[in-house]
């Protein structure tokens, strides 16, 4: 599967927020999405096919030296074929040279997601009780700390 990681721009938008309906029981708005766009602490990545579909995306919200990856979804049809690892190891790249942890939620029965973030070093930080509605499921806190392993490879 040929995709290129690209920053979001407008012309993602209605594919993402399909792709958010598709994913999410709470997805997020075009308009949302748009106002991320215009979020000096977001940053939107796409993974864009060659004819300009998009395959998946993921975004990040950065608050000093703290990252919260918000979302990450991938379209079915190219699911395991690597685009929701390379997404994910943009930020975790990105995590490495420049913050002390990423960090986000998942649904506990999300296994597929579960095993992606922990192949990137993402451990278990605790649990939000009734987090997701829709239906309704805790969620778990999953973080990756990088200022400990900068103090570890010292």
């Amino acid at each position: 599967m040929e995709y290129q990681i690209v920053p979001m721009d407008r012309s993602h938008i209605s594919q993402i927020a399909a792709l958010e309906q598709e994913c999410f029981s709470a997805p997020w708005s075009e308009e949302m999405l748009t106002q991320a766009l215009f979020d000096p602490q977001a940053s939107f990545i796409v993974a864009e096919s060659e004819d300009g579909g998009v395959l998946g995306y993921a975004g990040l919200q950065v608050v000093l030296d703290e990252g919260y990856i918000d979302n990450i979804a991938v379209e079915p049809n190219a699911r395991r074929h690597g685009v929701g690892d390379e997404l994910l190891g943009v930020f975790c790249r990105f995590g490495a040279a420049n913050l002390a942890f990423l960090t986000l939620e998942v649904r506990k029965s999300n296994l597929p997601a579960i095993a992606l973030y922990r192949k990137h070093g993402f451990e278990e930080a605790g649990c939000r009780k009734g987090y997701y509605t829709n239906p309704k499921e805790d969620a778990l806190i999953m973080t990756r700390y990088f200022k400990r392993e900068q103090e570890e490879d010292k």
